[in-house]
């Protein structure tokens, strides 16, 4: 006696398909939302770096005298000729936060620089200008707000090395934080506060009239 087996439809077939995946796609729900499942399926963090090496020792200086907090928004997008936003394109929102010092090189100055009378009561001090760092981005104070990319792109971060690379928009917020410190006066805070510090330092030391200037040091 021979049994045919009678194939399903090429549309049952699809539909079957489709219904296996829906049933999977369910069950990890319904298995994500059980007690303890979670646990057993969550992933584990391992930090295997090596050790942090010594590169160089340099010494310093300089006299930090102020230091301002600066925060901007940045919002980078990048379009293609010819192609809508949804095929090829990139729009990031991005919150940075850093720091920026204001410091006096007080190893520039020299002998010519000071003078102090003979009775040393009196001390006069010419010292360059105060000068900003570079600005420090805090990582733990910037984030990406939104990311928005086209097709093309989203497909292009499966096969990167480094997918969803936030270098772009953080260079942009060091950049636009560098720009903000040059314009709010920490220089000027810096180099009054150098002098209150050399002052009340030099008065410490028995003279009572201490003089500082600021400008290019005598060589």
């Amino acid at each position: 006696m021979t049994t045919s087996v009678r194939r399903l439809p090429g549309w049952a077939q699809a539909v079957a398909a489709l219904v296996l995946v829906l049933a999977v796609l369910f069950a990890g729900i319904r298995l994500a939302v059980l007690p303890g499942v979670k646990d057993l399926f969550g992933t584990e963090t391992h930090d295997r770096s090596g050790p942090a090496l010594l590169t160089s020792v340099q010494d310093m200086s300089r006299y930090d005298a102020a230091s301002g907090n600066f925060q901007v928004v940045v919002d980078l997008e990048k379009d293609a000729k010819f192609l809508p936003d949804a095929i090829r394109g990139t729009r990031t929102l991005y919150v940075g936060a850093g720091t920026v010092d204001a410091y006096v090189d007080l190893g520039q100055v020299g002998e010519k620089d000071v003078s102090v009378d003979a009775d040393r009561t009196s001390a006069t001090l010419r010292l360059p200008h105060a000068r900003l760092g570079r600005p420090a981005l805090d990582p733990d104070r910037s984030y990406a707000v939104s990311k928005q990319r086209g097709l093309l792109d989203r497909l292009g971060d499966l096969f990167s090395d480094n997918p969803n690379s936030e270098q772009a928009v953080q260079k942009l917020a060091v950049r636009h934080i560098g720009e903000a410190a040059r314009d709010s006066g920490l220089t000027a805070r810096a180099e009054a506060n150098t002098t209150a510090m050399l002052q009340g330092l030099l008065r410490s030391l028995g003279f009572t009239r201490v003089h500082i200037s600021y400008g290019t040091p005598a060589r």
